[in-house]
C-alpha cells in the first residue's frame, strides 16, 4: 500500500509504546486529519488469463514479453494497493481486495484518486461492512500482472517547512508492505512470480465466498 496505507503504518511505527489495537486507531485519525494525495505516474500490465500465455510466463523468463501492452495512468492518488491475496482482518471481514484469486497469477491494483476527506472515509468504512467498498467515483480497480508505482515529485518526502511530517525520511516515501515499513526514493516495480514456490497439503475444501 502507498498512500494513505503507507502514511499510516509510518505513523504507528512512531509509538510502538501503545498498544496495537490504540495505535492504528491513532494513527488512522492522524493520516486522515493530514490527508493528502500523492502525485504518481502508475504503469501496469493486464492480467491475461490465456492458458498458453500464463505457462509460458511460468516457464520462462522473468521479465515480460515485449509483445504485452502496459497501460499507464497518472494523476493525484490518495491511495495505491496492489494485493495477491483478499487480506482478511478484523477491520475488512471480506478482505482489502476481495476479488483476488491465489490460482491464476493475477493481482488486484485498487486505486483511490484524490477527493474530499468525507467521501475518503466513506470508502474506508465500507471496508467493514457487507456494501462494496469499490463503488465510488474515485476508486478504480484493474486486475494486473505488474505494476509500477512512479512518484512525479518529492511532496511524499520530508519537507523542513513541516515540522510535524513524520511519516516519511527526506525524499522517500513509506510503503506499507504487509505490515513491514519500507521507505523508497524512486520507483518501485511489483511483480507476482507464478508458481515460485510448490504447496502441499490433504483433505482441502474449497469455501464459496458468502
Amino acid at each position: 500500500m502507498f498512500g494513505f496505507g503507507g502514511r499510516t503504518l509510518a505513523l504507528a511505527e512512531k509509538y510502538r509504546w501503545m498498544s496495537p489495537n490504540q495505535r492504528r486507531d491513532f494513527a488512522v485519525v492522524k493520516a486522515l486529519a493530514k490527508l493528502k494525495a500523492e502525485d504518481c505516474e502508475i504503469s501496469f500490465l493486464p492480467f491475461n488469463s490465456s492458458d498458453d500465455v500464463q505457462e509460458r510466463r511460468a516457464q520462462g523468463s522473468p521479465k515480460s514479453d515485449c509483445n504485452d501492452q502496459w497501460q499507464m495512468i497518472q494523476g493525484q492518488f490518495l491511495n495505491v494497493s496492489i494485493m495477491a491475496i483478499p487480506c482478511l482482518c478484523s477491520v475488512a471481514p471480506r478482505g482489502l481486495a476481495p476479488n483476488t484469486r491465489l490460482n491464476n497469477g493475477s493481482m488486484a491494483l485498487i486505486i483511490a484518486r484524490n477527493t474530499s476527506r468525507p467521501e475518503f472515509i466513506k470508502h474506508l468504512k465500507r471496508y467493514a461492512s457487507v456494501k462494496n467498498q469499490f463503488n465510488f467515483p474515485f476508486v478504480e480497480t484493474y486486475t494486473v500482472e505488474e505494476v509500477k508505482v512512479h512518484p512525479r515529485n518529492n511532496t511524499g518526502g520530508y519537507n523542513p517547512e513541516e515540522e510535524e511530517d513524520e511519516t516519511a525520511s527526506e525524499n522517500c516515501f513509506p510503503w506499507n508492505v504487509d505490515g513491514d515499513l519500507m521507505e523508497v526514493a524512486s520507483e518501485v516495480h511489483i511483480r507476482l512470480h507464478p508458481r515460485l514456490i510448490s504447496l502441499y497439503g490433504g483433505s482441502m475444501e474449497e469455501m464459496i465466498p458468502k
